[in-house]
């Protein structure tokens, strides 16, 4: 029996040293496993946006964000576009040329961290960079709608809160960044061990702008009750596509252009 007894506490020492392994790596390298910063920055000649032009967004420090601006036709409000978490933003170059085929005028940019921005990220700096690129596109003069997609519903909220746009769209978001790591890794204290938590359900209460939520029911990464959820909690909510099938990749191929338009198209005119 006392073989047994030793065997089973040195089982759960040697579970427990793991354990604590586990929250050890996943504390160090947490920003790892969060974002995506591998790929290249695009060059504009190599997408059908000959009249879009690069430029260069001033951010806190001093930083200096690497985006893609076009400005709207006449009559016609901006799409400041807030990307995901992988890679740069330039390679969502669709996107970009479908909005300004249809006279909308765009900003894209690349948080600090990312292909085209140096600098450091976390969600501090993410945060100050959506200010900051709100703020470049509003002194161009044009009515302003927020599109943010996954990583980029979180400070695409924040700023809605922060500033005044005509609307707010949410491509596959979550309610908190907490939230999203509790449905991996529930067998971790997420919420102790997460730097960048991205409260959206609590930034959403203050967003005065229409908001449409876009979501897909088989998305893996952020589950469509994340969606729902934000919805819900929305003041000023205004649109809500559910996309049956539909995984976290899949939305723009599924025609989220087409049901965006005309809630868009609703909040244009200032």
């Amino acid at each position: 029996m006392k073989w047994m007894r030793r065997f089973a506490v040195g089982l759960v020492a040697v579970l427990a040293l793991a354990y604590v392994m586990v929250l050890g790596a996943m504390y160090l390298f947490q920003r790892d496993f969060q974002y995506d910063r591998s790929g290249r920055m695009f060059a504009l000649s190599e997408t059908k946006l000959d009249r879009a032009e690069l430029v260069s967004i001033p951010s806190s420090d001093g930083s200096q964000l690497a985006a893609w601006y076009q400005a709207p036709a006449a009559g016609m409000p901006l799409i400041l576009y807030f990307r995901g978490n992988a890679q740069s933003f330039s390679r969502e170059h669709e996107r970009y040329e479908a909005f300004v085929a249809d006279g909308y005028g765009f900003l894209a940019f690349d948080y600090r961290g990312f292909p085209g921005s140096p600098g450091e990220i976390s969600e501090r700096n993410i945060l100050a960079d959506g200010l900051a690129a709100f703020d470049w596109a509003e002194a161009k003069g044009f009515p302003i709608l927020l599109w943010g997609r996954s990583l980029g519903s979180g400070p695409a909220t924040y700023v809605a809160k922060e500033r005044e746009a005509g609307a707010l769209l949410l491509e596959s978001p979550f309610d908190s960044a907490v939230s999203v790591g509790m449905d991996r890794y529930w067998f971790l204290p997420v919420g102790l061990l997460m730097f960048d938590q991205y409260p959206v359900d609590q930034w959403i209460k203050d967003v005065a702008e229409p908001v449409f939520v876009a979501h897909g029911t088989a998305d893996r990464t952020i589950g469509v009750q994340h969606g729902q959820r934000v919805y819900t909690l929305a003041p000023n909510p205004d649109g809500l596509w559910i996309e049956e099938g539909a995984g976290h990749g899949d939305l723009w191929d599924r025609g989220i252009w087409e049901q965006a338009k005309p809630f868009l198209a609703r909040h244009s005119v200032p």
